[in-house]
């Protein structure tokens, strides 16, 4: 049914209210059950590990409520890669909770926790592209058997995400060797490069697969690039980390290292895409005024 506009005012101004509210009803009963963490047992890299799950709950928690109040100030058109933007971090949020948790309790940087929240959020980081530029940028162009832009996305993210677990878990120790995180690293990363090729590189060195540069609005292509050179710079933190996963058997293993690495990156990453989005989505919403 038809509602009147007084109405649906009334519910876009409540729903970021709705958000923050419960973000905070959700903060307080878990802190109820939560057991005091002192700083000061914490020395050197365990400290910095430690601050960094803390400062990556916050800043996760604060930038999901930035982006649905946010929301509401940008052209119905972009309203959905906000909520992409939201549902990104404040998932986010919700796993370093719980990282967090692991952390303090057992001294223990979970990889399962880590590898929850990237299946679900890499492959939404993914959709901001479509989501941004609209669906007329996106070519028809399409991979055998994989499909078009999106499925290139979502399956490049899911392999990576998958083989990188497979390598920091140990799942093919025994049938690959000391060089299962090596192969898996190096496997995870051709999921990294379809991504690219799909959505483009910032530098210009060729052109995307599926996006059509010429049909992106000239308000967006700042924005465009500032997601492309997210994925192609931004994530060779991921890497990094991977590096000093303990399982991998590549460098000396350092959980500590490898965690700290993972939650700078994921901070940069994800709350960054949101932020360059929404800074192309206000620029183009104030052009159509």
């Amino acid at each position: 049914m038809d509602l009147n506009p007084s109405y649906r005012k009334g519910l876009r101004m409540s729903a970021p209210i709705l958000a923050v509210l419960t973000l905070g009803v959700l903060g307080l009963s878990t802190a109820a059950g939560d057991t005091y963490a002192d700083p000061t047992q914490y020395e050197g890299l365990k400290l910095v590990t430690f601050f960094t799950f803390f400062v990556g709950y916050i800043s996760m928690g604060a930038a999901f409520i930035f982006f649905i109040v946010e929301r509401n100030s940008v052209a119905d058109e972009y309203k959905t890669t906000m909520t992409i933007s939201a549902l990104i971090v404040g998932i986010a949020a919700f796993h370093y909770y719980y990282m967090r948790g692991a952390y303090v309790e057992d001294q223990i940087v979970s990889v399962h926790y880590r590898y929850m929240d990237w299946l679900i959020t890499v492959p939404l980081m993914a959709l901001k592209f479509p989501s941004l530029v609209g669906k007329d940028a996106i070519t028809d162009a399409k991979i055998p058997v994989i499909g078009g832009f999106t499925n290139v996305c979502f399956f490049g993210a899911v392999w990576m995400i998958g083989w990188g677990f497979a390598g920091e878990t140990g799942m093919l120790s025994e049938q690959l060797g000391d060089s299962a995180g090596l192969i898996c690293l190096i496997l995870a990363g051709v999921g990294w490069a379809m991504i690219i090729v799909a959505a483009g590189d910032p530098f210009g060195l060729m052109e995307p697969k599926g996006i059509d540069n010429s049909k992106v609005k000239g308000e967006l292509e700042w924005s465009l690039n500032a997601l492309r050179m997210f994925i192609v710079v931004g994530w060779i933190i991921y890497p990094l980390g991977y590096l000093y996963s303990p399982e991998a058997n590549l460098l000396d293993g350092n959980q500590e290292l490898m965690g700290v690495l993972y939650n700078i990156a994921d901070m940069i990453n994800k709350i960054g895409f949101g932020v360059v989005a929404w800074m192309g989505a206000k620029k183009a919403t104030a052009a159509m005024a």
